[in-house]
């Protein structure tokens, strides 16, 4: 296994590099893969060095350094995706070649991608969504293009490069503003990593951007359902309120832990429904749940409702520790103006309208951003952490 040190700051010109390295992994003729952000903190670095053991480090600038041998992967695991190890022990999805290449197969597909229509790469390929971006290119054989950020100017020099797809993450999105007609020169805009601002979409769609949502996570090679329909080849049941997905996107295990499940069903941690047409609906994390006076409220629908409220720009929702009611919902928001922000109280009615008493937020937070990981998610657990200091 070969560690690849990736340093976003430096994309564009690590970019071809790490191609070849990872068409290597997916055709057999090199090992596997071990994407790393090299402008990460060295002591969550070092973890992940100490847990996969790598046989080389290939870093930023191209230099390679050979290690005694790890322990290795199976013949057919083409790439590990770690973890930074900040909110526990690092872990590492293995991920097959076979698996990866039908999610790249179904995805160009369900797009309706054509040969030599190009891809933009604007997500950390150490992250499940910006790796599968370069496998789509590689299966479509083209070449894909390259930026650091997701900004108007990249953007459109890969638009007037005849780049026709992208696959970005809410926050991007947002970050555009009002240039987000920019994005409506793509074929396809695909948006996941996180629930987007319904909002959001509204506007986007509005600006005639080809947005298309999708739901999936590392172990189920990133991305496997489209605007809530299963790709080609995937499968989805719910269990007890909880998202279950088959199929050939599934990982093969975790590194020097558990194999993925003999069955063939993946347990995802998220609640959802799936209608009649077979349309999935995700609710939101099991484990983020809020049980406050003895009823459950579930934070993504509590922030769909807040992100529809006048004067608020972006809000995340969290329960906090209270001795009264066990947890109490919090609504953290942005507001649109920061010199007039929205009120409580206005914060309660607009929920309460479209939701149970209960679920209406009895505090409220303003803050200047949410904070983010690098995935492009909500940092939930941060945010928990600061209220419970307040």
């Amino acid at each position: 296994m070969r560690a690849v040190l990736v340093d976003r700051a430096h994309i564009a010109q690590q970019g071809p590099r790490f191609t070849e390295r990872l068409a290597a992994a997916l055709d057999g003729s090199g090992p596997a893969i071990l994407p790393l952000d090299a402008t990460a903190p060295a002591t969550q670095l070092d973890a992940l060095m100490r847990t996969f053991g790598p046989d080389e480090i290939e870093d930023a600038g191209g230099v390679t350094t050979v290690r005694s041998a790890g322990s290795g992967v199976s013949e057919d695991t083409a790439v590990i995706v770690g973890t930074s190890g900040s909110t526990g022990e690092p872990k590492g999805v293995l991920l097959s070649a076979a698996a990866l290449r039908h999610s790249a197969r179904a995805s160009l597909a369900r797009v309706g991608a054509r040969p030599g229509e190009r891809w933009l790469c604007c997500l950390p390929v150490t992250h499940i969504a910006g790796l599968q971006v370069l496998v789509r290119s590689l299966v479509g054989g083209t070449e894909p293009a390259w930026a650091a950020r997701a900004d108007a100017q990249a953007i459109a020099e890969s638009a007037g490069a005849g780049v026709a797809h992208v696959s970005l993450v809410p926050t991007q999105l947002q970050r555009l503003g009002v240039d987000l007609s920019i994005l409506n020169t793509f074929k396809s805009v695909l948006l996941g990593g996180a629930a987007a601002n319904p909002g959001l979409l509204a506007d986007a769609r509005r600006a005639g951007v080809p947005v298309v949502t999708t739901y999936g996570m590392s172990e189920t090679c990133g991305g496997c359902v489209y605007d809530g329909m299963p790709l080609d080849g995937v499968r989805i049941d719910i269990r007890d309120g909880r998202v279950w997905i088959g199929g050939a996107v599934l990982f093969q295990g975790y590194w020097g832990g558990p194999a993925a499940p003999a069955d063939g069903w993946f347990r995802t941690g998220d609640l959802g429904s799936v209608d009649a047409a077979g349309r999935l609906t995700v609710l939101g994390r099991a484990d983020d749940v809020i049980n406050t006076g003895g009823h459950k409220v579930i934070p993504a629908e509590v922030t769909a409702a807040l992100a529809s409220c006048p004067g608020v720009r972006d809000v995340a929702v969290v329960g906090q520790s209270d001795p009264e009611w066990g947890e109490r919902v919090v609504a953290v928001i942005v507001p649109a103006d920061p010199a007039d922000p929205p009120t409580l109280k206005m914060l309660r009615m607009h929920v309460k309208e479209r939701l149970p008493r209960y679920a209406a937020p009895s505090r409220v937070v303003v803050v200047d951003a949410v904070p983010m990981l690098p995935s492009g998610k909500q940092d939930l657990a941060r945010l928990r952490r600061d209220l419970s200091g307040s």
